[in-house]
């Protein structure tokens, strides 16, 4: 088992790629079979991940025979931190892993954790979907 120090839950991760793949796409409907057997994951949790896209109002579903999802927003105007907060709530920047205000003695991690916080929300908020199109 490894042990990863960022920590995005699956249903996000699977939203942030599944979003790069329709952005790739441009107006071309895609499947969820398509999505699923290009990143390898369930059809069936892709589903739930894509229904809380299309209610965000970030893709539009077509039903029937030919349907699929694309965007409904150009790939510019969409952030990886505002898929992220879909799924994972707002990225709080936070300076503890025990969820403390503040540390009894000095942090054993010293500015780490803020620091890092601090990068991954700067990198979420300037990475667009159009970053990814070819």
């Amino acid at each position: 088992m490894s042990g990863s120090i960022l920590k995005i839950s699956e249903a996000a991760s699977i939203g942030l790629h599944a979003m790069m793949i329709l952005a790739q796409n441009g107006d071309k409907l895609v499947s969820v079979k398509e999505i699923a057997t290009t990143l390898d994951v369930s059809a069936n949790h892709l589903s739930k991940v894509m229904q809380r896209l299309n209610k965000a109002g970030f893709i539009e579903s077509v039903k029937g025979f030919n349907g699929g999802f694309r965007l409904l927003l150009s790939p510019d105007e969409i952030t990886f931190l505002d898929i992220y907060e879909i799924f994972d709530g707002k990225l709080k920047s936070s300076s503890c892993l025990l969820s403390h205000d503040e540390c009894v003695d000095k942090c054993i991690f010293g500015d780490l954790i803020s620091s890092v916080n601090k990068q991954v929300k700067e990198k979420f908020e300037t990475t667009k979907l159009s970053d990814f199109v070819k």
